[in-house]
């Protein structure tokens, strides 16, 4: 599945991109670098083995063990210290990275209620992109019934391009669904 769009990206998109923005070598042409899945848990505070259920969800949605993040500072409205753990990430390259951009624009981001595609602005000014989810349950591997807690998600697609323009048509070359 994953092989099948990086081909896509180095035999179709490349010369596309290229024609479309006068790069004189094919190093130029940005390329997505990462991806990364943040899941805050900030009920973890109060309850530790709800971290561990977010940890298991995101591990089965990337295919590849999460490391638990910890909090910087101490913020006594919300009774946290220094140093719990309160959410989890993971972070995608190569392969995986592809398989799961194939598997978000084509199976995931369709089975959201009322889709009409993703934000235009969610570019941060250096060609990244982040997107956020509102619930796992998008994913085809989460099953309805085992979950405890309905979690949302950060996804930052990492690029390597200069500006958002290159970005948002590296993106819609690789299927991105942008709204219209």
């Amino acid at each position: 599945m994953s092989v099948r769009m990086k081909d896509r990206y180095l035999n179709e998109i490349t010369p596309a991109l290229i024609q479309k923005f006068n790069y004189s070598t094919v190093m130029q042409v940005p390329k997505v670098e990462k991806i990364v899945i943040n899941m805050g848990v900030g009920e973890a505070v109060s309850n530790s083995k709800v971290l561990d259920t977010a940890v298991e969800d995101l591990q089965k949605i990337a295919g590849q063990k999460p490391v638990v993040t910890k909090s910087k500072k101490s913020i006594a409205g919300f009774k946290l210290r220094e140093n719990m753990p309160i959410g989890t990430k993971v972070t995608l390259r190569g392969e995986r990275m592809y398989y799961f951009l194939d598997k978000l624009f084509n199976v995931a981001l369709p089975r959201v209620r009322d889709f009409r595609g993703i934000s235009n602005k969610a570019f941060d000014g250096r060609g990244n992109y982040t997107l956020g989810l509102k619930e796992q349950l998008i994913f085809p591997e989460i099953e309805y019934d085992k979950i405890d807690k309905v979690r949302g998600m950060d996804i930052v697609i990492v690029t390597t391009a200069k500006s958002d323009e290159e970005a948002r048509e590296l993106l819609t070359q690789l299927g991105a669904p942008f709204v219209k």
